[in-house]
């Protein structure tokens, strides 16, 4: 055992001559403080610590490893949160405020139906630089809805990229089934919130300039629509003049005729090009009950030629010379009338030539001898003609014939 002494003070005893030693009086805790101190100094220079010093660094440090290690799995989870946010703040955009998901959008309407949704979206309308442009100035807009349009689908988009001061956003589809891939312009136009918005730099639409032929009435895409009510020009406008339709590219357009003089099966063309004019020529054939109409309005014809009592029945196609005087006659009448067929004809249809024959019976008395003979005899002839559509949607058919310099008049029906 280690036994420190006491260190003793000093007192001065009143009224003696020399200092006595007083009693020696310990520290509180048995020791003087700076010795104490010191002797602490000590144990603690010879590399020995005292329990209650090891005790409380071995507390300080159990509380300092999990400090640090909680302190080091925060940084982590943070990171990892982080990055989680970004990776979900990406697809957000990506999927909701990128300029692939605004075409998207777009074309989601399209799918759907939603033809006057996608007409309120951004830049779909035309522009005033875009009516400089006289097809899309004159261009009808009847199209543009939910009934003309076609079926879209398998809608991807497959690359997006920076084009100036736009983006070119190209998407893959399938319209009316049939393959097709697509560019868009799309620029910025200002922001919500914090996420930017877009608009078209370049309208989707695209214009078909339809040509039928044969027919007034048609449809595209079931929908029904007349030549007169959506040309510029209205019911004066020629028949072969193109009329531009605007419709949503991009989308399949299928244009058929049914109606009872003219018939057309579909014939479609892929509007896939912003701002782009498609023409498309349809030639529609004539029915079967028009082409027996016309037929019987014909015979109808050549039959009232047949009650002329004349060598020439006026505006008729056949007719008959003799160098003779008639004295008898003549009569006329209908062996074989022609078999009608039409073709088209600019925006009519025209008959053919078609040859027919008729017999005539007359007497004829010779200028030279005074005799009398008796004429009975088929005459051969050809019919041709021409069919025209009239305002009010009556067919005028003028009948002729390829021997006549002139077209006489003809009947209407």
């Amino acid at each position: 055992m280690l036994t420190v002494f006491g260190f003793y003070r000093r007192h001065a005893v009143p009224g003696a001559g020399r200092a006595d030693v007083a009693r020696p009086r310990p520290t509180h805790s048995g020791f003087p403080q700076a010795g104490f101190r010191r002797l602490t100094h000590m144990v603690q220079s010879a590399g020995v610590l005292a329990p209650g010093v090891r005790a409380r660094r071995a507390r300080t440090a159990r509380r300092r490893a999990p400090l640090w290690a909680d302190l080091t799995l925060l940084a982590v989870v943070g990171v990892v949160l982080v990055a989680a946010l970004a990776a979900g703040g990406l697809t957000v955009y990506r999927q909701f405020y990128s300029p692939s998901a605004f075409v998207t959008r777009y074309l989601t309407m399209l799918a759907e139906g939603r033809a006057a949704d996608a007409l309120r979206l951004p830049g779909v309308a035309i522009g005033h630089g875009d009516l400089d442009n006289s097809t899309f100035r004159n261009a009808s807009d009847a199209l543009l809805r939910r009934a003309a349009l076609g079926s879209l689908t398998d809608i991807t988009v497959t690359d997006e990229h920076p084009q100036g001061d736009a983006t070119a956003v190209t998407v893959h589809y399938k319209a009316g089934g049939h393959p097709g891939t697509s560019t868009f312009l799309i620029a910025q136009d200002g922001w919500i919130g914090v996420a930017p918005s877009w608009e078209f730099a370049q309208s989707p639409l695209a214009v078909i300039s339809l040509t039928v032929r044969g027919s007034d009435r048609f449809s595209v895409n079931g929908f029904e629509l007349d030549r007169r009510q959506v040309a510029a020009k209205g019911a004066e406008s020629s028949a072969l003049d193109p009329v531009p339709m605007l419709v949503f590219s991009p989308g399949l357009y299928s244009v058929s005729v049914k109606t009872s003089t003219a018939t057309a099966s579909g014939m479609g063309v892929l509007a896939d090009k912003p701002l782009a004019d498609v023409p498309l020529d349809v030639q529609a054939k004539p029915t079967a009950e028009f082409v027996k109409v016309v037929q019987q309005r014909v015979n109808e014809f050549l039959d009232q030629c047949t009650t002329q009592t004349v060598l020439q029945p006026t505006g008729c196609p056949f007719g008959l010379t003799v160098q003779n005087r008639v004295v008898d006659g003549p009569t006329w009448s209908m062996v074989r009338p022609p078999e009608i067929t039409l073709e088209p004809d600019d925006d009519g249809w025209k008959i053919p030539p078609t040859d027919a024959t008729a017999h005539v019976k007359l007497d004829v008395k010779s200028l030279y001898n005074g005799t009398v003979s008796h004429v009975d005899e088929d005459v051969p002839f050809q019919v041709d003609g021409s069919i025209r559509f009239l305002p009010d949607g009556s067919a005028s058919i003028s009948i002729t014939s390829p021997e006549q310099s002139a077209n006489p008049p003809g009947s209407e029906g």
